[in-house]
């Protein structure tokens, strides 16, 4: 297992070690090189047997364990792309169902054979849905939607008002002609009900008739899925039970987006498919998952010390390092490890596209605090219409580009892996994927965190819910018309802060709802408040 330590200075020395470490894939064309992260062969000797313990978890989470103990629930994103690994016939056979029934849904779409209730073809989609729900798809649509092909997509992936407003001005009279897709898993979500809502009614109000061009994405037999069965709504897709936000774009999810786009759905999820074998491989040093995690490890201490920042140099991927930040965050961010004891692990993920972003960061990158390791995606192969001018070619200049940023990080000492496809298509967008799946699985074995549940999350949804709540209790006491100040409404109230509830006002007031202040802004306590 030995290979040459790191080198920033000796470059015979580095480019053994680039010899020694890089992985290749001669199908996908696509190679992982590590040889730049801190990662020497002792370290990655004395990581192996924890990584053949999680080849075994890994191994055992294929085979239908239940993954996420706070839900006993199973997680089974894997047989998304390989349906005969199920551990049972009916789910491998509703898997291959569902895939032909999405790829024959945006057949139909595209082809003009469903229509929209007014007899025209569909012109748009609204995709409405939060988290993974929205990153997914927002992926499939920046990554591989060729010009002039499939539907364009308009998103509601936030329950901000202004950004719905501009989302439905733009769509006009073509909501009549808009096919609107609700993502929710349970049914219960309240931004994706809400967003729903508001499509819905500004819709009809333009004439459209909802049951004929409203579609869901949701648990059967979830309220959604009720709703949209009893008003017969134009279609249903099951997001399975087994099957988290973060890792469903290979589920409805995201291949539904990439049917209505005109893509490879096929094999985008073959390319995972390939991915996923390549990273059973019970060889560390040929099992690019396994390298990566390590990689990882070793930057952060175990501990995630280093950020990842994310560099890819393609316009195309400019999304995916925001699809990465809940992957690995949402993941590998826990306060507690499998046996209760106190760890706060995970990875702080950010970044955007080269060469861009060399002109807003790399600065800071290079000279600046050494707490990052930088993660470079590249694509070889450039389109053919963007020809060489005056002998100059854009291709050339952003290879060059990337090239130099990777090594005046290495001089500075800084940390970096590189990730390169010989070209991009849905096949490769579902390998790099699969990629970052299995590292992340692999990686929360190695620190003893469970990558599969969200306890942080589910107690944002929980106080959200409350402050809702406690709105509706302020509105009350407000109803009668005297003035109040904070800390009155709170003792009639008997719950909440007066910060929480200061802040409640502030947002009433701010709009047009007959809520009024007297006295200063920046004395809150004085404040009193009342309903005109």
């Amino acid at each position: 297992m030995s290979f040459p330590d790191f080198s920033a200075i000796d470059s015979q020395t580095q480019w053994q070690r680039f010899c020694d470490l890089l992985w290749y894939h001669d199908d996908l064309g696509l190679w992982l090189d590590v040889s730049r992260m801190h990662l020497n062969s002792s370290a990655l000797e004395a990581l192996t047997p924890r990584l053949e313990q999680a080849f075994k978890a890994m191994e055992e989470l294929e085979g239908g364990a239940i993954a996420n103990a706070d839900e006993q629930r199973q997680v089974g994103h894997y047989w998304l792309r390989q349906p005969q690994l199920a551990p049972d016939q009916q789910v491998g056979a509703s898997i291959s169902a569902e895939i032909d029934a999405i790829d024959q849904f945006g057949q139909s779409i595209l082809a003009g054979s469903i229509q929209a209730p007014n007899g025209q073809p569909f012109t748009d989609v609204l995709w409405i849905g939060i988290g993974g729900s929205a990153l997914g798809p927002l992926l499939m649509v920046r990554a591989l939607q060729d010009h002039a092909v499939g539907l364009p997509f308009h998103f509601f992936d936030n329950v901000d008002p202004n950004g719905m407003s501009r989302v439905l001005a733009s769509l006009g009279e073509r909501l009549r002609t808009t096919l609107v897709i609700t993502v929710s898993k349970s049914g219960g979500t309240p931004e994706p009900h809400l967003g729903m809502e508001q499509a819905r009614h500004r819709l009809e109000a333009h004439g459209g008739s909802w049951p004929g061009q409203a579609v869901v994405v949701t648990m059967a037999g979830s309220k959604l899925d009720q709703q949209a069965e009893k008003e017969n709504w134009l279609q249903r897709f099951d997001m399975f039970d087994w099957i988290g936000g973060r890792t469903s774009i290979t589920s409805a999810v995201g291949l539904l987006p990439g049917a209505l786009i005109g893509c490879d759905i096929r094999g985008f999820l073959a390319g995972a498919a390939q991915m996923d074998e390549a990273t059973r491989c019970p060889d560390v040093r040929r099992n690019p998952a396994a390298l990566m995690a390590a990689a990882w490890y070793a930057a952060g201490e175990g501990k995630g010390k280093r950020d990842m920042v994310v560099l890819p140099y393609r316009d195309r991927l400019e999304v995916f390092s925001r699809y990465l930040q809940q992957l690995v965050m949402e993941s590998l961010g826990k306060h507690l490890d499998r046996d209760g004891k106190e760890v706060h692990q995970g990875i702080a993920v950010y970044g955007n596209k080269g060469s861009t972003d060399q002109h807003a960061y790399v600065q800071q990158l290079r000279d600046g605090i050494d707490n990052f390791f930088v993660t470079f995606i590249e694509v070889l192969r450039d389109v053919d219409d963007i020809p060489s001018i005056e002998g100059e070619r854009p291709g050339d200049f952003l290879d060059g580009f990337l090239q130099g940023t990777r090594s005046a990080l290495t001089e500075g000492g800084r940390q970096s892996l590189s990730i390169s496809m010989r070209s991009f298509d849905a096949r490769r967008l579902g390998a790099l994927i699969a990629l970052f799946e299995r590292a992340v699985g692999l990686y929360g074995e190695l620190v003893n965190v469970n990558a599969y549940h969200q306890p942080g999350v589910e107690a944002g949804k929980k106080a959200a819910a409350a402050i809702l709540n406690l709105q509706k209790q302020v509105e009350d006491v407000l109803s009668d018309g005297v003035s109040r100040s904070a800390a009155d409404i709170q003792k009639a109230i008997g719950s909440g802060t007066e910060e929480a509830i200061f802040w409640i006002l502030r947002h009433l007031t701010g709009n047009d709802r007959g809520y009024m202040a007297q006295g200063s802004w920046d004395s809150p306590a004085s404040l009193r408040f009342s309903k005109g």
